[in-house]
């Protein structure tokens, strides 16, 4: 295990990103086509509003650039300090899998009950992440 290796987790989460991407871009296209909305409203997102098919995965797309993005610098500051081991590795590709699981709850049947706890169980996975950098780095400063 090298310490670049969280590349690859870090690399799946860009993938599950342009994934949603996709969803997103299909769904508006189908949206307008079936007449849901006019083109006309992604323009500047005025004159009407999004119908829910488009609107979830639009909300999705923004949340994967929220919460994730310290997902990505905590891999960063882990390939920096030399903490890129087995237990973050683990740590990491437990993130990307509750990620996955949590854009499949909310960009399907989004049971409230299915989606809070996968996205709080990311929170507690991502926070575990820092909290062992930022230990290790105090031990060695």
């Amino acid at each position: 295990m090298t310490t670049y290796s969280l590349v690859y987790p870090m690399f799946a989460m860009v993938l599950l990103t342009a994934g949603v991407l996709v969803t997103l871009f299909r769904s508006r296209t189908r949206a307008v086509r079936e007449n849901q909305v006019s083109s006309a409203f992604y323009r500047t997102f005025q004159g009407g509003s999004e119908p829910e098919s488009s609107a979830k995965p639009a909300r999705h797309f923004v949340n994967l650039f929220e919460a994730p993005t310290l997902f990505y610098a905590a891999c960063l500051a882990a390939m920096v300090t030399q903490l890129a081991g087995p237990l973050i590795q683990a740590l990491a590709w437990a993130y990307v899998a509750a990620r996955i699981v949590h854009a499949y709850v909310h960009l399907g049947r989004n049971r409230l009950r299915h989606r809070i706890p996968v996205y709080g169980t990311s929170w507690l996975i991502l926070l575990v992440m820092w909290v062992y950098i930022v230990t290790n780095v105090a031990q060695h400063t």
